[in-house]
């Protein structure tokens, strides 16, 4: 059985927010936007070279978006989490833990988008980097 991991989708209450956050704090790229059949706005966004993409869903009168704590985040690989810190730093994004080192080297902080979905942010031993 083959499978391919496709998308997440995160509903948003405020898409511009949103991709604000994602395409310019992040730097994810769209890749597609389109309404549903039942009027929701989608935005397709994913990192350059990757596949997987994110799917944010605006859908505001389905009510308001509550993320409860330590239910769902996304991860992401980063090459320097200082640089990562710095730039978040910059953007006003605050760090909601972290940095952290693991026992085998790997740093990490966690920060929230506009919406309180937790995003960890990596950066693992140069031995264990993930390849692509």
């Amino acid at each position: 059985m083959l499978i391919n991991y496709l998308h997440t989708r995160f509903r948003v209450s405020d898409m511009d927010r949103s991709l604000k956050f994602y395409r310019d704090v992040l730097g994810m790229e769209v890749t597609d936007q389109k309404i549903s059949p039942r009027g929701s706005k989608l935005v397709f966004l994913q990192f350059p070279g990757t596949d997987a993409e994110l799917e944010l869903c605006s859908f505001p009168s389905s009510g308001g978006v509550q993320v409860p704590e330590d239910l769902v985040h996304l991860a992401f690989e980063v090459e320097d989490i200082n640089d990562c810190i710095a730039h978040l730093e910059h953007e006003g994004i605050p760090i909601t833990e972290g940095p952290i080192t693991t026992e085998n080297g790997t740093q990490f902080i966690f920060t929230e988008d506009p919406d309180k979905y937790e995003i960890e942010l990596m950066q693992y031993p140069q031995k264990l980097r993930v390849v692509r």
